[in-house]
């Protein structure tokens, strides 16, 4: 039994080191691609954003061995956002509706869970 949990902590550790680099190399890519552009949009600063978020929710379980449900939630509202701005003006209405509900959903979980007293 011990052996099937070091074996899972090993693949968990792994894996969130690859996902660790892919995401530098996405960072770096986005950033070559702004510089290529020589322009910065809202939507390429959100991406940023995710990217960040992402390596601080795999620092944080370094750190602690834990992953808070709301560093998830975070990069979901980001990811969210980013899609309402990608759509742009001509997209239907009520899409952005429903992902701005999403995001006031995920955003209402989050406070919930940032004032419950237990920890999840």
């Amino acid at each position: 039994m011990k052996l099937g949990r070091e074996l899972i902590g090993v693949v968990e550790s792994t894996l969130l080191g690859l996902i660790a680099f892919m995401t530098i190399i996405a960072t770096s890519q986005e950033i070559f691609d702004i510089y290529k552009v020589g322009r910065v949009e809202l939507s390429d600063l959100l991406l940023l954003f995710i990217y960040a978020e992402v390596l601080g929710m795999i620092g944080v379980f370094y750190q602690s061995k834990k992953i808070p449900i709301t560093l998830p939630l975070f990069i979901a509202m980001t990811a969210l956002s980013r899609l309402i701005i990608l759509q742009g003006k001509d997209s239907d209405p009520s899409a952005i509706v429903y992902e701005a509900s999403a995001i006031l959903i995920i955003a209402a979980a989050c406070f919930v869970l940032t004032y419950k007293k237990e920890p999840i």
